[in-house]
């Protein structure tokens, strides 16, 4: 086993990750856009923040059902893990892994996975701002609870943290803490709004988004490769970010923490 010390080895591996998921999205006719802070990189930098070393996209949720329960690589290298195929997995959202790789997450030591690209669903929203407000209230229960139920060493600091995880694993399973997430979150209903609403992504209402914005996709230039993003990824930077095109303070430009090895020390 070798460990990755080169930045760019990682972000190519990452890469071919995504392209693994382009390629099957474009064979199933699947809609996925390059999102978050991968989108921004791409038309802030052309490709990666300097200071930024994952992959997120986007998925409407009938795409990203149909992944989840359908994703195959014919070579076996890559494989799609969430909290229904996978055991202590305690995401609400889906990782593609690279099952050559592993990746040890900072905040989770005892986690081992392949190098990863994330992937979220993306789902319609009440355009009532107090509907879409109670069901944020309600996900972040839900949210404190699943951390509860899979993250015990964060939930033994103070008593409510240990109240929390007792009653997390009181009242349900983890199965059953997942289906309500999903219930919850999930809505076939069109509306003018659309929203990451998994544990992931944003904690505001106000972060609900424009659903013309996803009508299509387009391609984009990602280090010298073309992906897709959502027809209106200006809008939508905007609308995340503000002054998109202006940097952060340099205290603000947050790295993640992880360490990463190649199984067979190629």
């Amino acid at each position: 086993m070798r460990q990755i010390t080169d930045v760019a080895e990682l972000r190519e591996l990452q890469m071919q990750v995504l392209d693994a998921i382009d390629a099957y999205c474009h064979d199933n006719n699947l809609t996925y856009f390059i999102s978050s802070g991968t989108l921004l990189g791409a038309v802030r930098h052309g490709g990666y923040i300097p200071w930024d070393d994952d992959i997120d996209i986007y998925m409407p949720r009938e795409s990203y059902e149909r992944i989840r329960r359908g994703f195959n690589d014919a070579n076996g290298r890559y494989k799609l893990i969430d909290g229904y195929n996978t055991p202590g997995y305690h995401y609400t959202f889906a990782k593609i892994v690279d099952t050559e790789t592993i990746l040890i997450e900072g905040e989770h030591p005892d986690r081992q996975i392949g190098i990863y690209v994330d992937i979220f669903p993306i789902d319609y929203v009440p355009e009532d701002y107090a509907q879409l407000e109670a069901i944020f209230k309600k996900k972040q229960r839900l949210d404190h609870l699943l951390i509860a139920r899979q993250c015990p060493i964060l939930c033994t600091k103070s008593i409510g943290g240990i109240l929390y995880r007792l009653y997390s694993r009181l009242t349900t399973t983890r199965l059953g803490l997942l289906r309500k997430y999903d219930s919850l979150i999930k809505n076939d209903r069109q509306s003018s709004l659309v929203c990451n609403m998994t544990d992931a992504g944003p904690k505001s209402p106000k972060s609900a988004f424009r659903a013309e914005a996803i009508a299509s996709d387009v391609d984009i230039k990602f280090e010298n490769r073309t992906y897709k993003t959502m027809v209106g990824y200006m809008e939508y930077l905007e609308h995340t970010y503000g002054d998109y095109m202006t940097l952060p303070p340099v205290d603000k430009r947050v790295h993640h923490s992880f360490t990463a090895y190649i199984k067979n020390g190629r």
